[in-house]
């Protein structure tokens, strides 16, 4: 039903904003993602989900396109609710979400608030193909999913280097070999460029 509100924002807090469009005001459940986006802005334009419900008709506001296609993914598993996927992107980016989900990070998911192993894993089982196909993370970060790749940043890890040291010099390794390359073939040429 509603797409989009814009408007002067009168009232803000991690949780929900009120925005003033054309007299009348509305409040919209965010997350604290959002809220970091737009908490210096008196002008603001929220992308909308509409919740309507037997008791109450709810607003949810995200600042990016992303982060509502995150919250409405989450919210068609069965047993995860507005509230709950609300919670998630407060916890945690979206493109960090996105990428747990691909990867099936199970124990990432199961550090927010409100999710269990059950949960988690029917997350990732219902989401992972939807993630990877429609390139959600692919959109959000420029790293993609890759098997190969995720093998060998564990390995480099595990040798002592940094994790963002280490993606970062996979970075450079991936623009110059086949995606599909061996994990040891990988191995080698990063620890080229980070020696």
């Amino acid at each position: 039903m509603f797409e989009y509100i814009s408007g002067k924002l009168m009232e803000k807090n991690p949780a929900y904003m009120v925005v003033d469009s054309h007299g009348v005001g509305y409040y919209v459940n965010i997350s604290l993602h959002t809220f970091s986006l737009l908490k210096d802005k008196n002008e603001v334009k929220l992308l909308i989900h509409f919740v309507v419900r037997e008791d109450a008709q709810i607003l949810f506001g995200f600042a990016e396109e992303s982060e509502r296609t995150i919250f409405r993914h989450l919210i068609s598993v069965s047993g995860v609710g507005a509230n709950t996927a609300r919670m998630m992107l407060s916890s945690m980016q979206p493109a960090e979400i996105a990428t747990a989900i691909a990867n099936g990070e199970a124990n990432l998911l199961q550090k927010i608030k409100g999710i269990g192993a059950k949960s988690a894993q029917r997350i990732i089982i219902d989401l992972k193909d939807k993630i990877i196909k429609t390139n959600i993370q692919g959109e959000i970060l420029s790293v993609e999913y890759n098997t190969n790749k995720e093998d060998a940043l564990t390995a480099l890890t595990t040798l002592g280097f940094s994790k963002i040291q280490a993606e970062k010099a996979l970075k450079k390794v991936f623009a110059n070999i086949e995606e599909d390359a061996a994990v040891e073939e990988i191995i080698k040429n990063t620890l080229k460029i980070l020696n």
